[in-house]
Formats: structure tokens, sequence, C-alpha cells
């Protein structure tokens, strides 16, 4: 049978390097945590380090969507599956009457899954203004409207299980803005979507 020879005392690390050794490590563990777990997870850059590598927008994404998960679970659980009829409703007639107002610089629709999210942003120069009118059909939908852009990010509006949205708003700063849509009901949902102002690009 095999022995190893036991180490000798001076061939042992010293209380000193393990505590230097155990600092370091500590340290190291201290700086990823707030340069890239925080930024990437919870959107919390307090070094900005997060920013600039692209971190901490995705943290950000993930807490709006974590939120919206937790609201509609709350949403079903106190008031059902069912969705106001009326409000539907009154969103397509409110829409007809605002896209027969004037004319829209664009004008698409799309379909969302249940389950499935879809981001639409506008190029825009600081100060331009855009105006906006959506309808949803065949359901709830779920919305962000916000922008991004040289580091800084900017929420304008937020929405639960809604069936249309009008208005319009004025860019906060040179960057993207735009909206990002989930349908979280259990059927598909068709957006129909008019834009009109102040944007160079519409982004997909």
């Amino acid at each position: 049978m095999y022995n190893a020879e036991k180490p000798k005392k001076e061939e042992l690390p010293s209380s000193k390097q393990l505590l230097r050794s155990t600092f370091i490590a500590l340290v190291a563990a201290v700086v990823i945590l707030v340069t890239i777990v925080l930024p990437a997870e919870y959107g919390i850059d307090p070094t900005r380090i997060g920013r600039v590598l692209g971190l901490t927008e995705m943290g950000e994404i993930k807490q709006d969507l974590a939120e919206e998960a937790e609201q509609d679970d709350h949403s079903r659980h106190g008031n059902g599956e069912d969705w106001s009829l009326g409000a539907e409703v009154l969103g397509l007639f409110i829409g007809s009457a605002q896209a027969q107002d004037a004319a829209w610089s664009d004008e698409f629709s799309f379909t969302l899954a249940p389950g499935e999210g879809l981001d639409l942003k506008l190029v825009m120069k600081k100060g331009a203004v855009a105006e906006y009118n959506w309808v949803a059909e065949g359901g709830r939908i779920n919305f962000d409207l916000h922008a991004h852009g040289d580091g800084t990010s900017k929420t304008y509006e937020k929405g639960r299980g809604k069936a249309s949205g009008s208005g319009s708003f004025t860019a906060a700063f040179d960057g993207e803005h735009g909206w990002f849509w989930r349908n979280r009901d259990k059927q598909d949902v068709t957006i129909i979507m008019q834009i009109r102002g102040e944007y160079s690009q519409l982004k997909q």
C-alpha cells in the first residue's frame, strides 16, 4: 500500500498567504458581481461598465418581463380569464375614427402567437415628435413604449391587457424610440399599427 509523504511544515502556505488569497478571491467576486451579474440580471449598474458592455439593457429587459409576467398572473387570479369586449369595441371605434382623420406615414399589421413578442423602433433625433395609433384584434396585448441610445434609456408608457393605444411622444434624446408588444392571451392577436412624425427610419 502506497502512503503519500506528509508535506513539510515549510511547504504549507502560511496563514498570511491564505488570508491574502482569500481577500483577493473576495475582491474578484465583488468586482464580477457589480460589473457583470447585477447589470445583466437586474439592470443595476453602479459602475456604468454594464451599460458600455450592453449588459444593463439586457438586465432591464429581464426585469420588465418578470414584472410583466407577475402582473399578468395577478390580473388573471383577480379578474379571471375574461377580457372586456366593450374595451376592444371602443378601441376599434376610436382607431377607425383617428385613421380617417389624416394620412399616416406608415400603416401595417402583424400577428403575435400566444407568448410571442415583437420590438418596433423609430430612429429619431432629440425633440422630434411621433404620433401613433394601434388596435389589437382577437385578444389583449401588453406593451412597453420606451427608448434607448447613447447609454441612456427611458420608458414613456406601459400597459397590460390592452386592446388599443394612441397618442404622441417627444424624443428625449437621439436614439431608437418605440414599442415592445407581447401577447399574453391564449389565442393569436393581430396588431394594426399606424405611425407618422419626425423619424428617419422604422426598425423591427
